[in-house]
């Protein structure tokens, strides 16, 4: 489920193999309940509602989709449940921004220790990688045949920004929104019938860094093995892809 790379994400949803399925669905569960506990009708709860979403595109059943919210809303038995967040430095100014959901802090803080450690990393102080970035609702739609009317339309439903980009021989347009409008944005999409492919409240570096091309698989496995940790959701970076 990282964060680092919208594409990568978008692809992960599409291709998820069959022995990471219960993964993700443990992770997905998580966001839910802990996302249901703000409330647990989606209609009335933006975070809720968008975590669902994300849910169904990995085809997660419905049955479990059900419980998650259940137990976050004190309904049934489970984890007691806490958001985490960390933010780390490494080689060549590229820094992080880890966010988790875990039952137990100090195992999720140990555990990650180790893996930033392992790749020559070390964790940062509390804002001090997060100032490099921005807080946003980040859309990702599929182009149309008119460029220029799809961008009409994500003008008028309230883009702060948008940006084109051309992902395995296709286009994609990014629309950037401030963090509560993103629900407002992404719902007057829906009603012009703009496909959406993700829609997400992401942490997006002020400015990339760009590595050797050689280098960039270094900062590749750390991803991976902080991703394959079941208490970690998302993974910021300013790592250029």
């Amino acid at each position: 489920m990282s964060g680092h790379s919208h594409f990568a994400t978008i692809k992960r949803k599409k291709e998820i193999e069959d022995q990471k399925r219960g993964k993700a669905f443990s992770k997905l569960g998580r966001m839910i309940s802990i996302m249901a506990k703000e409330g647990s009708d989606p209609e009335m709860n933006p975070r809720l509602r968008q975590a669902i979403e994300e849910a169904k595109k990995f085809n997660m059943p419905k049955n479990n989709i059900e419980r998650a919210i259940q137990k976050g809303a004190g309904e049934l038995e489970g984890e007691m449940l806490e958001e985490v967040s960390y933010e780390a430095l490494g080689p060549n100014g590229i820094s992080l921004i880890i966010n988790g959901i875990t039952d137990n802090k100090n195992r999720t803080l140990l555990e990650v220790k180790q893996a930033l450690q392992k790749h020559n990393y070390k964790l940062a102080n509390e804002g001090s990688v997060k100032w490099a970035f921005e807080h946003n609702g980040i859309i990702i739609v599929q182009a149309r045949k008119d460029k220029d009317e799809l961008e009409m339309k994500v003008i008028e439903a309230g883009a702060e920004d948008t940006k084109w980009i051309n992902h395995d021989g296709q286009d994609f347009l990014e629309i950037k929104t401030k963090p509560d409008e993103l629900d407002k944005v992404k719902k007057d999409l829906e009603e012009y019938r703009i496909k959406i492919e993700s829609a997400s409240l992401d942490w997006i570096a002020k400015e990339g860094i760009d590595v050797p091309e050689a280098n960039k698989e270094k900062y590749e496995n750390l991803f991976e093995e902080l991703d394959d940790n079941d208490d970690i959701q998302v993974i910021y970076s300013n790592l250029k892809i």
